[in-house]
């Protein structure tokens, strides 16, 4: 490879564009079977090349008799083309973006698997810079999961980084030992009749937009971001919280 192949390589051509422009540069007006043999690419790959490079501005052919001769544009209009291309192409960036920041409000669904998996989906609220996450507890963790990693692990880094909790609970003695500990894990909760409340999975409205859904037993857990999915989750936690009793 000359030294001059690889920067018009990293402009978009490929190697065997790349010799063969170099070659119709050298030539000046000449043919196929000329540009082969001076770029040392075979004949039908010469062809095809040329045609690519026709189509993209490089190369330029007309007819001599009855022959069809090419010769490469000069360098100069290859920047001059770069340029209008690149002008046209900022007039329409901020449409581009319009059509960019539609597909971003599209939800964005994570999906993870294992006990390694659901503790990551845990680890994502610990990285939101969101200061409060709304909880439907699931004890399931107790019988179906690793309790040390909340003890031990994400419940002293959730306060460590002042992450508030309001969650909505079953009610019961182990819930309500738990509840003994609100202050110090800075936690509110609200207890709900266990006969009624039988949610079997762990539900989590955090940050600006996502919610997180974990089942234990199945060892899975998603993220999902949407604002909307965020915001109607958040109000039905919030008209709940209203009207239980403290």
């Amino acid at each position: 490879m000359s030294n001059l192949e690889q920067p018009l390589i990293e402009f978009g051509l490929s190697g065997n564009e790349s010799k063969v422009y170099l070659a119709a540069l050298e030539l000046g007006e000449t043919t196929i079977s000329r540009i082969a043999r001076k770029s040392k690419v075979k004949r039908a790959t010469s062809y095809l090349a040329i045609h690519a490079l026709q189509a993209r501005g490089f190369l330029s052919a007309s007819k001599k008799g009855k022959r069809t001769v090419y010769f490469a544009q000069n360098p100069k209009k290859l920047i001059e083309s770069f340029d209008e291309r690149r002008a046209s192409m900022m007039r329409v960036i901020p449409e581009l973006l319009a059509i960019s920041n539609a597909i971003d409000v599209k939800p964005k669904i994570q999906y993870f698997e294992g006990k390694s998996g659901v503790e990551e989906v845990f680890k994502d609220i610990l990285r939101s810079p969101g200061k409060e996450v709304l909880e439907w507890y699931s004890e399931s963790y107790i019988t179906d999961f690793d309790e040390a990693f909340f003890s031990k692990y994400f419940t002293p880094e959730r306060i460590k980084r002042s992450i508030h909790v309001r969650a909505i609970l079953p009610d019961n003695p182990s819930m309500r030992k738990r509840e003994a500990r609100n202050l110090q894990e800075l936690r509110q909760t609200k207890l709900l009749d266990p006969s009624k409340y039988r949610i079997r999975m762990e539900l989590n409205v955090y940050d600006k937009r996502k919610a997180s859904i974990i089942s234990f037993k199945e060892e899975f857990g998603i993220i999902i971001e949407s604002e909307i999915i965020h915001d109607s989750l958040k109000n039905l936690f919030e008209l709940m919280w209203e009207y239980i009793p403290a």
